[in-house]
């Protein structure tokens, strides 16, 4: 019982898509990461990424940056619900 007063170590979940992990994904340029994607999301891609997914893209990556180390971010909000997920988006709050 002597175990039963310190705590177990967190695991974090462990990001990956298709087999591919978080940081991998993150230095993927866009064009390999497009590969991956399935058919709908690559024809997305391939028409180009509108003025409003871009700039709910530039919030996320305010909102990051202006957080302070260690501390989750400020939820961005936004009505694009149908906005692909890409993996520098990991680790943001949308609202």
């Amino acid at each position: 019982m002597a175990a039963a007063g310190v705590p177990k170590k967190r695991t974090f979940k462990k990001f990956s898509f298709r087999g591919v992990d978080l940081d991998a994904l993150l230095d993927m340029s866009t064009d390999e990461l497009v590969k991956l994607f399935p058919a709908r999301a690559r024809r997305r891609f391939q028409r180009g990424l509108k003025r409003k997914p871009m700039a709910l893209i530039k919030k996320l990556r305010k909102a990051k940056r202006e957080a302070p180390p260690g501390e989750k971010p400020e939820p961005v909000r936004t009505h694009l619900r149908n906005m692909i997920i890409v993996p520098e988006m990991i680790g943001s709050i949308i609202g």
